[in-house]
């Protein structure tokens, strides 16, 4: 005799896979919301009369599994951002897709340069002449030169990495002469919860910056700023790189360990 009824057995079939689906979220998911994350540029670009082809959408993959990865090439998502490195090592390890273009937009540790500069295409977060050098020295000679952009600290949040608008020039001038990088342009991360007055301050300060250095450096052209939260203020203010994560991907899993 059954312990359960057919009934009862399709009832617990049903929860079953409910909690199954709790847990591990449909993949359709990122599709959907990479959609809706290029319209909201889309929508940005044509209330700034720019066309959305100057801005590139960064999906930021950190602390997410590789299948989340794949979920959004599959949609035609290249570029993915990374903040913590053996968490991004396990995921360029074990993608094949040559076209995909990895950002480290994480800290720069100074034992962690040759890696970074083997492993990515992009570096967001350059704020010194000493990682600027060892990137450089470290760059595989059968690559093209790493990308770089320099971080501002254009808020002057004590807590944030970045170097500051008055250093800047200096900062340029040293990481320009470097052999194996080639120097693209700024990053910042403004101060959170500001108003949107306030956001266009800090994103217009960083668009000046931009083109007084590419009057002497044509390579610096781009402008890495805005998130989820102030998308809209960066495109209008000239970003033509936008760092979107939580709305693709959901919530953040659990950061790795500090030496990740």
């Amino acid at each position: 005799t059954p312990l359960y009824s057919s009934a009862a057995s399709d009832v617990y079939k049903r929860q079953v896979l409910g909690l199954l689906m709790t847990s591990f979220p449909s993949q359709q998911t990122i599709p959907e919301a990479l959609i809706r994350t290029q319209q909201r540029i889309n929508e940005a670009c044509k209330a700034a009369k720019r066309s959305p082809n100057e801005v590139t959408l960064m999906a930021v993959s950190k602390t997410k599994p590789l299948s989340d990865v794949m979920a959004a090439y599959d949609h035609g998502q290249r570029h993915f951002g990374e903040n913590y490195l053996q968490d991004a090592l396990n995921k360029i390890e074990h993608c094949f897709h040559d076209d995909i273009e990895w950002h480290f937009i994480g800290a720069i540790q100074s034992n962690k340069t040759k890696t970074i500069a083997a492993q990515f295409d992009w570096v967001h977060t350059l704020d010194r002449q000493k990682i600027a050098q060892r990137l450089s020295q470290h760059r595989p000679p059968h690559l093209p030169p790493l990308k770089v952009l320099i971080q501002v600290n254009i808020s002057n949040e004590s807590n944030k990495s970045g170097v500051t608008l008055e250093a800047l020039d200096a900062l340029v001038d040293q990481v320009s002469q470097l052999p194996n990088l080639l120097l693209c342009g700024l990053m910042c991360i403004p101060a959170a919860d500001q108003s949107e007055s306030v956001q266009h301050e800090a994103f217009n300060k960083m668009a000046a910056a931009r083109d007084q250095l590419n009057h002497h450096y044509p390579s610096i052209q781009h402008l890495s700023m805005g998130m989820s939260g102030d998308l809209s203020s960066a495109i209008a203010c000239g970003s033509t790189m936008v760092r979107i994560g939580t709305d693709i991907f959901g919530s953040r899993n659990p950061a790795p360990a500090p030496n990740s």
